[in-house]
C-alpha cells in the first residue's frame, strides 16, 4: 500500500511517499526558517502564504524522487489537526483535491499522534503484541504530552503542559540568553559545550505528587532572573555578566532541569500505570525536541531502567514531516478508518 502524505500544520510544507507504513520512498520538507528568522518566531499569516506557494511543488518533488505517478498512489493522508488554522487549511484543501480527482481514499491524521509513529519509519514492522501497550511522549514547539497507547487508533492522554510547551520554553530561553533563531538547537549546542561542567540550580516542576502534567513557565522565569537579576523592593539584584562562559552554564542548567522534568513525569506515568496492572512494553517518542541530545540520553535511560523497548526517531523525522503522516495514515486505513470530503482543519484538540 502506497500512501502520499501531506503536512502543513505550522511552518514546514511537507510531502512524502510511504509504502506499507514504514518504507519511506521520499520525504520532502520545505522549511520556512528563512522567512521567520527576523521575527524570532513563526508568523501565522506568512506561514500560510508560503504553504500555498509550496504545497504542489513539494508533492511533485516527492513523487519524482519516489519514481511514481499520482495514479500509482493508493491513498492520500493529511495532517488535519492540531495546528495553525490557516496553515492546516492549505494542506487539507490540497489533500481533498488530490483524493477527489484521483478517486482515492482520504485519511485525516492527528499531527501529534503521528509524531509518536515517527520512530517506526524505516524500521521493520513491529507486531502489536510486542509494541502495545506503549507509553507515548510528544515534545515539540506546540505540544508536550504523555499518552497511554493501546493501538495506533487508541490513544489516551495522561498529561500535558499547562503553560509553555517544552520546545516553546527552549526557544524563549534561547532568546533570554541572546541566541539566534531557531533557539532550541542553538541552546542545545551551547549546553553540549558545557557538558560535565558546573550548573546552577533551576527548578524542576512537579505539580503535585501524582500529576502527569508539565509546566515550564517557572523554569523559564528562573532563567530570566538568573540573567536579568531578581526584582527587589527598589533595585534589582545585579546578576553576573552574561558573557559566553555564563551563557554556557545557564544553557546547561536550563537543559538539565527541563530534561529532568521529562524523566520525572515518564517515571511517574510508568509507576502509576503499573499500579493499575498495565505494564508498558515500549516507549514511543516524537516531536522536534526529541532531536535534543540530552533528552535523547534521558529517554534511553528511562527506557533501560524500566525494561522498555524504544525506537528513537531519526533526526530528520523529529521535526514536522509528511512521512509520519503517511505512515500513520497507512495504519489507520488498515484499521478501516478513512475520511470524506467534509474533513475539517481543526486548530486545537483535547486528545
Amino acid at each position: 500500500m502506497i500512501v502520499l502524505g501531506l503536512e502543513s500544520s505550522c511552518d514546514e510544507t511537507a510531502a512524502a511517499v510511504v509504502e506499507n507504513g514504514t518504507r519511506v520512498h521520499a520525504s520532502i520538507v520545505a522549511s520556512q526558517n528563512d522567512i521567520h528568522a527576523e521575527y524570532a518566531g513563526v508568523v501565522p499569516e506568512l506561514a500560510s502564504r508560503a504553504h500555498v506557494e509550496r504545497v504542489l511543488p513539494v508533492v511533485r518533488q516527492a513523487l519524482g524522487e519516489a519514481g511514481l505517478g499520482l495514479g500509482m498512489v493508493d491513498a492520500i493522508a493529511v495532517g488535519h489537526r492540531p495546528g495553525l488554522i490557516g496553515c492546516l487549511l492549505v494542506g487539507v484543501a490540497a489533500a481533498k483535491a488530490l483524493a477527489w480527482s484521483l478517486d482515492k481514499p482520504l485519511i485525516g491524521v492527528d499531527h501529534v499522534h503521528a509524531h509518536l509513529y515517527a520512530g517506526e519509519l524505516g524500521q521493520p514492522a513491529a507486531d502489536a503484541a510486542s509494541l502495545f501497550p506503549a507509553l507515548g511522549l510528544v515534545v515539540s514547539g506546540g505540544h508536550t504530552s504523555v499518552y497511554e497507547v493501546t493501538s495506533w487508533t487508541s490513544l489516551r492522554r495522561l498529561g500535558a503542559t499547562i503553560d509553555d510547551a517544552m520546545g516553546e520554553a527552549y526557544d524563549k530561553a534561547a532568546a533570554i540568553l541572546g541566541l539566534p533563531f531557531p533557539g532550541g538547537p542553538n541552546l542545545d549546542r551551547l549546553a553540549r559545550e558545557h557538558a560535565g561542567g558546573e550548573r546552577i540550580a533551576l527548578p524542576v516542576s512537579r505539580l503535585g505528587h501524582d500529576s502527569l502534567d508539565f509546566s515550564f513557565s517557572g523554569l523559564k522565569t528562573a532563567l530570566l532572573y538568573a540573567v536579568k537579576g531578581v526584582p527587589g523592593e527598589r533595585v534589582p539584584q545585579t546578576p553576573p555578566a552574561l558573557d559566553d562562559a555564563r551563557r554556557r552554564v545557564l544553557a546547561a542548567s536550563f537543559q538539565h532541569a527541563a530534561c529532568e522534568a521529562v524523566r520525572l513525569k515518564l517515571t511517574r506515568a510508568i509507576e502509576q500505570s503499573a499500579s493499575r496492572g498495565m505494564r508498558f512494553r515500549r516507549l514511543l517518542v516524537g516531536g522536534g525536541v526529541t532531536a535534543n541530545t540530552r533528552l535523547r540520553e534521558v529517554l534511553g535511560e528511562v527506557a533501560a531502567a524500566h525494561a522498555l523497548t524504544m525506537r528513537l526517531p531519526a533526526l530528520d523525522v523529529c521535526v514536522d514531516n509528511a512521512a509520519m503522516i503517511a505512515g500513520l495514515g497507512c495504519e489507520l486505513l488498515r484499521a478501516g478508518e478513512r475520511s470524506d470530503l467534509s474533513l475539517l482543519a481543526v486548530p486545537t484538540t483535547s486528545a
